[in-house]
């Protein structure tokens, strides 16, 4: 059988409503009387029912954690940071999978249902319109790695990753390449389109270079491995930036199965950094995204707007490096 509240208060000595008001956060309690309770629960093994708290409090401690890229491998990174990070400061995710999602008022009603006290969106392809329809129900809301902005909407917390296309572009250009293409995600993500319009606003500087661009269907590698295989159908180019480093590994997957080499035939510059990528039969030189800066500023951002639901929004981008490793030829 559970222990009750009623046994804890017993053994401590104390009403009922004071043990109630020990485990409540905010709640006028002394800390001669919290001890006691505390002391109490221990002996016995109580812990306080979270349901039953929220009844008294009104807050749930719930903050749902939207995404929509479960085929991609960064997000166990993502989610695992976040969970972890949010449990710390007492929070619970409530882990949603938007795959396929078009309508953002069907994400809204069902995360009221379980009355969240907040939303995270976590996702670079999600449209700023899910963010958005969050705060308009009311529901405090911070978008992780969303589109950055000098006046955003809601808070937004990630990347610029029109920098992140110049950064690549200015790489490939300072090794000599001359033959240079964009291999991107979704071309309806965001990411995707800021990535590119920061490539070709370096490219369109230099004449003297051949570009073109294509679109994977989604960041997996599925959806590299298939456009690099059409690709290399005709003539290639010397090196590719790829929007992701999931779609870089399913475009060497593609390269290799072709009977041709990284880097000596074809260069590959990805982005993201995650943990795959290191691996040794991979190496793959890519542009690091700050994921751990950006899931605990995400985390900081949420725990406040829970006490100041009308903060002013704000953007939260932080910088990025390329990583240098073996799938790009040296510089001269």
């Amino acid at each position: 059988m559970a222990i009750t509240l009623k046994e804890v208060a017993e053994r401590a000595g104390v009403s009922r409503s004071a043990v109630s008001r020990a485990f409540t956060d905010g709640a006028s309690v002394s800390e001669k009387m919290r001890r006691k309770v505390e002391k109490a629960a221990r002996e016995l093994g109580y812990s306080p029912n979270a349901l039953a708290s929220s009844l008294t409090t009104g807050r749930t401690k719930l903050i749902g954690l939207v995404s929509n890229n479960f085929h991609n491998p960064i997000f166990l990174q993502v989610f695992d940071l976040f969970t972890r990070g949010l449990q710390d400061r007492g929070l619970r995710p409530l882990l949603v999978n938007l795959s396929d999602e078009t309508d953002p008022e069907a994400s809204v009603r069902m995360l009221r249902q379980y009355s969240v006290d907040g939303a995270v969106v976590a996702s670079s392809t999600l449209p700023p319109g899910f963010a958005r329809a969050f705060r308009d129900a009311g529901v405090p809301v911070v978008h992780s790695f969303g589109r950055s902005s000098s006046t955003p909407q809601v808070h937004v917390v990630g990347i610029d990753n029109v920098e992140c296309g110049r950064m690549a572009a200015r790489t490939l250009i300072a090794r000599g390449y001359r033959r240079l293409a964009f291999l991107g995600g979704p071309q309806s993500a965001t990411s995707t389109q800021d990535r590119y319009t920061g490539f070709f606003d370096v490219l369109n500087a230099h004449p003297e270079v051949e570009t073109s661009h294509s679109f994977a269907d989604a960041y997996s590698f599925d959806a590299g491995r298939r456009e690099m295989l059409r690709l290399l159908e005709t003539t290639p180019a010397e090196a590719y930036f790829c929007g992701d480093d999931v779609l870089s590994i399913g475009v060497l997957s593609a390269i290799t199965e072709s009977g041709l080499k990284v880097p000596d035939d074809i260069g590959i510059i990805g982005l993201n950094d995650m943990e795959m990528a290191r691996w040794q039969n991979i190496d793959l030189t890519t542009i690091h995204q700050p994921i751990r800066q950006i899931v605990t500023s995400s985390i900081e951002l949420m725990v406040a707007m829970l006490d100041e639901p009308d903060r002013y929004p704000e953007a939260r981008i932080f910088p990025c490096s390329v990583i240098e490793r073996g799938t790009l030829r040296p510089l001269p």
